[in-house]
């Protein structure tokens, strides 16, 4: 599964496991009448093998080496080839061309149709230019990847066979948290393979799958689980497993399973028209902190705090500002900060989305009409020098003529110098200031009187390199 320490899913001591045996409560076992077993028995027979294999450019610098398009859990030999071609060019000076390695990986899938349309993840099956599955009574079959979406992390496969077992889909609803569920999978390529745990929290976001509100759950998961179903102990599919948190690269307690809802959207847009496409808004936002709600006077820190509005954007033309705190969308609460991309991220382009947001002290409803999500862009950056102070703590300048086309920013203030509350709240030097308390400021004056205006706290939006950010600042 892919690693950030958020990683792709992948022995102490006998005598120290013996004496913690005898001083830590023994695991909760679940219900009674719960037979996982049964479960197992039943549906065990939809979950299936996927090997890959594929090709992967291999240089003698890792600079040249595709590694994203490496299958999951790829056994390929890259790195003792990176170093021959290194003794290559130490001995005759030079290098050959960079070469192609063949690259094997594993993972799981599962049927959900009996004509043999598979579920797996899209990380699965990335870079492959041969997928073969595997089921339980060991026959294999060559599958055709019918569509993958990387934003959610689902791919589609379809295998020529029919009268195939199949597992049950959950209802479009979050298990609840404690609830027992199992995985079945391919760890490490053990085929089959099954563990339990309970459901640790819901709708959790993780740092670049803002379209995915994942269940996070205490599961062994491990390499090889990738694309596995996660059940629950009505025998329903809840999700797909996905990643794992770990700093060894094994399983260490936090996996994270794929919504099976998310995993149906996908499904149904593959089959239908071949291609995958999610809604767009056209905001950035951030969480919602103590110190933030109270200075937007919230009654509690809750919803999405948007840092910047995309030109041009949905979100523009429903006349959403940056400031604006978005409470719900269609009537559900927003609760955290990842509810909003979850939730966006789950319409069709073309859908209306009722926005209450908190501006000013008040409630506002604006009314948007979802985009297509565009190809990802680039942007610019920022820099600076001098001594702070003030309420603030900061040392500002206007910006000059040349910073403002370098920063895509037509009104601000250079932060010069930072000292005291805003040092405390992690403002740096070069962080552009653009507004206080939702107000934009464009001169050393009006940044001075809205310091003066804040009460406790200040939430002070700043612009980082490509970033927008509300800072919220203590002011005692």
């Amino acid at each position: 599964m892919p690693t950030p320490s958020i990683a792709s899913s992948a022995g102490c001591a006998v005598l120290a496991s013996v004496l913690l045996a005898a001083t830590l409560p023994a695991r909760a076992q679940p219900a009674a009448g719960t037979d996982m077993a049964a479960i197992v028995q039943r549906f065990g027979p939809a979950v299936v093998n996927v090997s890959v294999s594929g090709m992967r450019r291999v240089s003698a610098t890792d600079e040249d080496t595709a590694d994203d398009d490496a299958p999951e859990g790829a056994d390929d030999g890259t790195a003792a080839m990176r170093e021959y071609l290194r003794g290559f060019r130490q001995q005759f000076g030079t290098l050959p061309p960079a070469v192609q390695v063949p690259v094997r990986g594993e993972g799981s899938g599962f049927i959900v149709r009996a004509d043999g349309v598979i579920l797996t993840n899209a990380h699965v099956v990335s870079g492959a230019q041969e997928v073969v599955v595997k089921l339980t009574d060991r026959r294999e079959f060559r599958a055709k990847v019918l569509g993958t979406d990387p934003l959610t992390d689902v791919a589609v496969l379809k295998i020529d066979a029919h009268d195939l077992p199949v597992v049950l889909l959950a209802p479009p609803q979050a298990p609840r948290v404690g609830e027992w569920v199992l995985a079945i999978g391919s760890p490490f390529g053990f085929e089959n393979s099954v563990t339990a745990g309970v459901v640790s929290a819901t709708g959790r976001a993780l740092p670049g799958d803002g379209f995915v509100p994942f269940i996070q759950t205490d599961v062994a998961v491990n390499p090889g689980n990738s694309g596995g179903p996660l059940i629950n102990m009505r025998g329903e599919v809840v999700g797909i497993n996905s990643q794992i948190y770990s700093r060894s690269g094994g399983y260490q307690g936090l996996s994270f399973a794929i919504p099976i809802e998310v995993a149906q959207q996908v499904e149904q847009q593959v089959l239908g028209t071949g291609r995958v496409r999610h809604a767009h808004l056209g905001v950035m936002v951030q969480e919602v902190n103590q110190a933030l709600a109270e200075s937007f006077k919230l009654e509690r820190p809750a919803g999405a705090l948007v840092a910047s509005v995309e030109p041009g954007s949905a979100a523009e033309r429903a006349g959403l500002e940056s400031g604006d705190v978005v409470l719900a969308l269609n009537g559900k609460p927003v609760i955290t900060s990842g509810d909003l991309p979850a939730t966006v991220g789950l319409a069709v382009p073309g859908d209306h989305l009722a926005i209450d947001v908190w501006r000013q002290g008040g409630h506002r409803l604006l009314q948007a009409t979802l985009d297509d999500t565009p190809a990802p862009k680039v942007h610019a950056a920022a820099k600076a020098h001098t001594q702070a102070g003030g309420r603030l703590g900061l040392a500002l300048r206007p910006l000059q003529p040349q910073e403002k086309r370098e920063s895509g920013v037509a009104a601000g203030l250079m932060i010069e110098a930072v000292s005291g509350a805003a040092e405390r709240a992690g403002l740096r030097v070069g962080d552009l200031l653009l507004a206080i308390d939702g107000k934009p400021v464009g001169s050393v004056a009006e940044a001075s009187q809205a310091a003066a205006r804040s009460g406790r706290a200040a939430a002070l939006l700043v612009k980082r390199g490509d970033t927008r950010l509300y800072v919220p600042v203590s002011l005692g």
